[in-house]
């Protein structure tokens, strides 16, 4: 039995629902704290190191292509998201800086995901296809639906500057497994205009 302890609104915990949920479990337990995973007697925290888990654990539906090009640039995407542009959503980060220099946080996080979003576009413009890295869901799509999604809810980030991503994210939103992830779907949610 596998048991995820995720807060509703953390893009790391969606990323890990959205896997679970493309790998077609039923039933997660989000509990209000960073993803943790507990699968039977083994504990994994960190989204990076849950996908993986998952992804070596439950080899149904396959979310890290054969092809080694392939894999190494979903990987890569999916490190840039994990350390480049995720911390910059995080709450409490942001809560901390402001607390501690005063400044108001919204608009560093802005260039920060800019920046990223800026190097995603680069590196997925000529390779997406229907997907981000070809014609299937792979672990990229995973980390990048979340982190696109509340870039523009939360952060007012202008998707038209990054096509690539835009029309991903529209893709993203057909899938069935997107909607039951997202934090609006889970039974912990507290939606307000200031969470998203």
């Amino acid at each position: 039995m596998i048991v995820l302890y995720s807060y509703w609104l953390s893009s790391c915990s969606w990323r890990i629902r959205f896997a679970l949920c493309l790998k077609e479990f039923e039933k997660l337990n989000p509990l209000h704290c960073v993803p943790v995973l507990a699968d039977d007697h083994v504990v994994v925290s960190d989204s990076y190191a849950i996908f993986l888990y998952l992804e070596e654990k439950y080899t149904q539906k396959p979310l890290l292509p054969v092809d080694p090009q392939i894999r190494a640039l979903n990987l890569q995407i999916a490190s840039m998201i994990n350390s480049s542009i995720q911390p910059y959503h995080m709450i409490s980060a942001l809560k901390d800086m402001e607390k501690m220099f005063g400044a108001e946080t919204k608009q560093w996080a802005q260039y920060k995901i800019d920046k990223g979003f800026l190097a995603l576009e680069k590196l997925l413009k000529d390779v997406a296809g229907k997907y981000a890295t070809g014609e299937h869901i792979y672990m990229a799509d995973v980390f990048l639906a979340p982190q696109i999604m509340q870039a523009v809810n939360r952060f007012d980030i202008d998707m038209s500057k990054y096509p690539t991503l835009r029309r991903l994210s529209e893709t993203y939103k057909g899938l069935a497994e997107f909607h039951a992830s997202s934090p609006q779907s889970q039974p912990d949610a507290c939606i307000t205009n200031n969470n998203l």
